[in-house]
Formats: C-alpha cells, sequence, structure tokens
C-alpha cells in the first residue's frame, strides 16, 4: 500500500488551539489494517438522498433527511469501492434501518403531506448505484449502530474478518456508532472519507477527525482500493 494515506481536511474545522494540541497528541501514523476484510455499507438508501439528483435544500422539500448533491457524489465514490471489493472477494455486507420501528431520531418534524406512504416505502431501499447482488448479506438495524441487535458481529466472526472498512451515512451518526462498537469488539476499523456523507460541513469533518484519533484509520478512497487489491493479490498467491 501506499505509505500514510490519511485524509485530512478536517483542518479547515480545527480552532487555533485544536491544531495546537493536535501537533502534540494527534495521531501522525496509521495503525493499519489486517489481513481478512469487510466492506459494510451503512444506510445508503433513498430518503437520505431523494429520488433525483438536486441541491441539498431543494431535496429537503421532499426529503428532510437528505444530504443532497455532496451526499450522491459519496455514492459515487462508493460505487467504485464497492466494485474493488467484488473483484477482490472481499464480503460486502449492507447495513439499512428497520422500517415500521420507533425511530431513534430525538426531534419531531411536521409531516410533509407530498410524502406518501409508497415514497416512504421507497425511501427505505437501497440506493441502485450500490444496490446488493445475490448472496451479499443486507442486515436491517433499529438502531444507529449497525452492530446493535443485529447478527452483523455473528457474520463476521464466523467469516474470519478482522477489518471492517465503513462507508455510508451519516458520518456523525451511524457511521460513528457502528466504528465505535467494531472498535470495542476489537476489530481494525477504517473509513473510507470520500464515501461518507453528513446533512452539515463540520460535523462530517469533526467527526471523522475523532474518529481517526480513537477508533478508526480515516484513509482515502485510492488507499482502501490499494488494500483490497494487496489482499487479492495475496490471496492468489497462497492459492
Amino acid at each position: 500500500m501506499e505509505g500514510n494515506r490519511m485524509k485530512a481536511n478536517w483542518q479547515a474545522f480545527l480552532s487555533e488551539r485544536d491544531k495546537e494540541h493536535d501537533k502534540l497528541w494527534g495521531k501522525k501514523a496509521l495503525a493499519g489494517f489486517g489481513e481478512k476484510p469487510a466492506l459494510v455499507l451503512i444506510d445508503i438508501y433513498y430518503s437520505v438522498l431523494g429520488l433525483k439528483r438536486e441541491p441539498i435544500f431543494e431535496s429537503m422539500k421532499l426529503w428532510p433527511s437528505s444530504t443532497g448533491l455532496e451526499g450522491w457524489a459519496a455514492v459515487d465514490r462508493t460505487a467504485v469501492l464497492l466494485v474493488a471489493a467484488r473483484e477482490s472477494g472481499i464480503p460486502v455486507i449492507h447495513v439499512k434501518g428497520m422500517s415500521g420501528i420507533e425511530p431513534w431520531v430525538r426531534r419531531k418534524r411536521e409531516k410533509n403531506p407530498a410524502m406518501t406512504e409508497e415514497l416512504r416505502k421507497l425511501g427505505m431501499e437501497i440506493v441502485e448505484e450500490v444496490k446488493p447482488l445475490p448472496g451479499e448479506l443486507v442486515i436491517e438495524k433499529s438502531a444507529p449502530s449497525a452492530f446493535h441487535g443485529t447478527p452483523l458481529l455473528f457474520q463476521l466472526v464466523a467469516l474470519g474478518v478482522d477489518t471492517v472498512i465503513c462507508a455510508g451515512e451519516t458520518t456523525s451518526g451511524c457511521v460513528r456508532a457502528s466504528v465505535v462498537d467494531g472498535a470495542t469488539y476489537r476489530f481494525k476499523m477504517g473509513v473510507v472519507d470520500e464515501c461518507c456523507f453528513d446533512r452539515t460541513e463540520a460535523s462530517h469533518h469533526m467527526n471523522l477527525y475523532d474518529m481517526h484519533q480513537k477508533y478508526a484509520d480515516v484513509v482515502d478512497l485510492d488507499y482502501a482500493v490499494n488494500y483490497f487489491n494487496r489482499i487479492a493479490a495475496k490471496s492468489a498467491v497462497n492459492l
């Protein structure tokens, strides 16, 4: 793999005090990944993107949780990551929210009369660009973390996985919750910067920073693709 390819786009959101603290205590190198990765895609469904590609404030008129064009850009990059994982034989697991349960987000919103029951159901579908292939596991969750109350941990253990590479949304919500739980279970956690998305820029970048300092290696898309390719090449040699 290529050197120390951590991302650092969060610098613009650090105060001067934070930057000084980062010089003294901040993470200086990647902790590194293992030899048995899995790719976990989190909550990449239409309700957080809309059915068509629109700027965020336009999309929010119908889809209040939309992440707009930034979200779609991350989806397109995730599609590249997904192809690399599949071609390399890396297990892919899709995780999405369970419909029909009390939401965990503690805020009230006015119901939009244009949001029909049919649209609500469609909103819970994984977008076409990264839709699961036959045989790929799809897990529904009832909490922010992909681990909480789901069989994800058991599946990763059964596969012998030591490294979990995460992408999806929101960076500050379900991605972060999943990364913290994954680190708690002692998996080597990775987060692909360009393949994660959020509703506000500050929450996206600062949560990447925080995850990188404590729970994961935040890397760019090229690094993650090269990592998958290296794993595939090593597996081919060992056949």
